[in-house]
């Protein structure tokens, strides 16, 4: 398990409580799980992702992550139709615990209220939270 100090939280993604990330594209937003959540799963086994064109609500859980410790949801940061589902992770699963920024994102959306990512955390607010859970 990393240290606090450890952890990769880069500043260009909001958090949400439950350790999904979300990045701002355009039109779209790209969702991920955090370093700290992909480090307290341990090594990712399985992914189990929407299909493209479904529609979510904030909140609502949209898949799973099956690591050799667990099994997890995941839940929407932001409310939108699912535009692309990253099919790298039906291969290889562990490009989440690798890249959870970068090759391990899971999901493209189109927001239904872009607003919402107002309501998620900064990359600072977020280490003060898990701070928090230590």
């Amino acid at each position: 398990m990393k240290e606090i100090s450890d952890l990769n939280l880069p500043e260009d993604v909001c958090y949400t409580e439950d350790h999904e990330w979300a990045r701002p594209e355009d039109d779209s937003v790209r969702i991920g799980i955090s370093d700290y959540a992909q480090d307290q799963l341990g090594d990712i086994v399985f992914v189990e992702l929407p299909e493209i064109g479904d529609t979510y609500e904030a909140g609502e859980e949209f898949g799973t992550v099956e690591s050799v410790k667990a099994v997890s949801e995941l839940y929407m940061p932001v409310g939108g139709e699912i535009l692309a589902v990253n099919l790298d992770l039906e291969e290889s699963p562990g490009l989440v615990n690798e890249s959870p920024y970068n090759d391990g994102w899971m999901i493209e959306v189109k927001p239904g209220d872009p607003a919402e990512l107002d309501d998620l955390m900064t990359s600072d607010a977020y280490l003060e939270a898990l701070k928090g859970e230590e």
